[in-house]
Order: structure tokens, then C-alpha cells, then sequence
């Protein structure tokens, strides 16, 4: 079983240096050693044991400066990998994305992902939830400043603890994953419409009254798709953000009509996931 990904905000404060990395002190069933690597660390956590489905977790360290990325990584970069067909006793697993940040890629484009550290929670499925669990991940990533280097880790880690002392860091990455939501929802940040302008161009209406900051980004129904980062366009109609992207990047010989789009929309520690079918 193997879960490719093609790559918010970082959760706490930046490293002073990558040897600072602190020794948290969690039993060593509860997170797996720290795996160092070019200018980071990676490591799994495990969630208590509770339940049919387990909650665990890839925790990512980087040195002040450096970034890593989003399942979709923008106009440039490396989309991080996972293969867990080593583990024990794990029939499915799905990787939960904290909503990304928004780089300069350092070439005119806009490169989105995680700086300081990130937790990617995970949801386990056992094949037998009476028997043990062992998780064991190769994750395959890219870490950049100016130019980007890829990196290649392995980890293990048993699922057995009662009650984990992983649990609250793993709760809190949850509360960062974005929330879904539908078109004209009544939350305090949200999309009231998506439309056409012309063929090629897609305007998405967003209402957020306490956001200052409000970014927007969409990816296609397949990885092939490439769909560009939506940019503001000002001015926008009174009391809305509107944002415009181009049909470019979509796969040679596919009609984008009626295409399953995902939007995600971020505005300060809020972030919502819109699926729709582009008319």
C-alpha cells in the first residue's frame, strides 16, 4: 500500500539550529527517534490506542530559513512522498494536510508550504484492531532555502499506548487541517460563488469580514493537473475578495467542463475545503 501525495501555518517557533532540536521527553513508544537529515528531522507519532481507526502523525523540523511543502506544491518545488507497505497490520493510510503557506519561490512564481515545523496527521486503518500495529514510513520530501535538496527518511513506530502523550500535539495538527465546507456556507470565512469569465478564466468570491489576509488555492481532480495559484484581483465587488485563476495546466486532451475541483481558503487561523464541479 503506498499513499503518494503530490506537496497553516507552522506550528510554534523558529529553530534556533537544527543540533538544538529539543529531546521531548514522550515514552518511546509514543514517537519514534528523530530521523536527521538536510537542514531537518522527521518522525512519527502514535495517538492513543482507542478505536477502530488510529490517530498518528509525521512530525517535520526545519532549520530557520528552510521550507518544505504542501501536497500541492505551487508554481515550483517538491510534492512530498509516503509508502507505508512495510508496516504491520495496516490496512489504509490517510495523510491530513495542515493548510499551507504562501513563499515567494525566488523566480516570479508563488511556492506553497510549511516553515519552522508541521505535523501531518495521519488516520490508520488496522487490518485486525485486536492484534498490534506497526507503522513504518519512507518519506520522501524536499527541503529548500535558496535551492532545494531532497531527502529521503525512514521510520518505525508500534502503536500500544493507552494513552499517548502524543495525544494533544496530534489535536492540535487536527484543529490546522482545513475544515470542509460548501459554496454560500454561513461561516465567517467562506466562498459565495464560483463563475466563469469567458472560457478560460475561473472567478472565486470569497467573504471573510475579520480576515486581512485571505489566501485561495485550487488543484484539479488528478495530480497531472497544474492549475495555477488564484491571485486577488482589485478592486473586487464592495464587501468581497475576489480571486481569478487561469484553466492553464490542465492535461492535454481533457475538457476541464464539469472537472472536480477542490478550493482551499485561508484566512488567518481559519481555512475551509470547498470541493466543486467547474461549470
Amino acid at each position: 500500500m503506498i499513499v503518494e501525495v503530490p506537496l497553516r501555518a507552522a506550528l510554534g517557533l523558529a529553530l534556533t539550529a537544527l543540533m538544538s532540536l529539543p529531546a521531548v521527553g514522550a515514552r518511546a513508544e509514543d514517537a519514534s527517534p528523530w530521523q536527521k537529515a538536510a537542514h531537518s528531522a522527521v518522525r512519527l507519532l502514535a495517538g492513543s490506542r482507542s478505536g477502530p481507526v488510529l490517530l498518528g502523525g509525521i512530525a517535520v523540523q526545519l532549520e530557520p530559513g528552510w521550507k518544505t511543502y504542501w501536497r500541492t506544491s505551487g508554481d515550483s518545488g517538491v510534492p512530498p512522498r509516503f509508502d507505508f507497505s512495510k508496516s504491520d497490520n495496516v490496512e489504509a493510510v490517510t495523510v491530513l494536510w495542515p493548510a499551507p503557506m504562501k513563499f515567494d519561490d525566488g523566480g516570479g512564481g508563488i511556492s506553497l508550504g510549511y516553515q519552522n515545523q508541521v505535523v501531518l496527521p495521519l488516520r490508520i486503518v488496522p487490518k485486525s484492531t485486536d492484534k498490534p500495529v506497526t507503522l513504518r514510513a519512507d518519506i520522501n520530501y524536499a527541503v529548500c532555502e535558496k535551492l532545494c535538496i531532497p531527502v529521503d527518511a525512514s521510520a518505525e513506530l508500534g502503536f500500544a499506548s493507552v494513552a499517548s502523550t502524543e495525544d494533544s500535539v496530534l489535536f492540535a495538527a487536527l484543529d490546522t487541517v482545513p475544515k470542509p465546507a460548501s459554496v454560500g456556507d454561513p461561516n465567517p470565512l467562506t466562498i459565495r460563488d464560483v463563475k466563469r469569465e469567458g472560457k478560460s478564466t475561473v472567478l472565486v468570491d470569497v467573504l471573510s469580514p475579520d480576515a486581512r489576509t485571505v489566501n485561495l488555492f485550487v488543484e484539479g481532480p488528478t495530480p497531472d493537473w497544474s492549475l495555477p495559484v488564484p491571485k486577488l484581483r482589485e478592486p473586487g465587488p464592495p464587501g468581497v475578495k475576489r480571486f481569478a485563476f487561469q484553466l492553464d495546466g490542465v492535461p492535454p486532451g481533457v475538457n476541464p467542463e464539469g472537472a472536480a475541483l477542490k478550493l482551499t481558503l485561508v484566512g488567518g487561523d481559519r481555512s475551509y475545503e470547498f470541493n466543486i464541479n467547474l461549470e
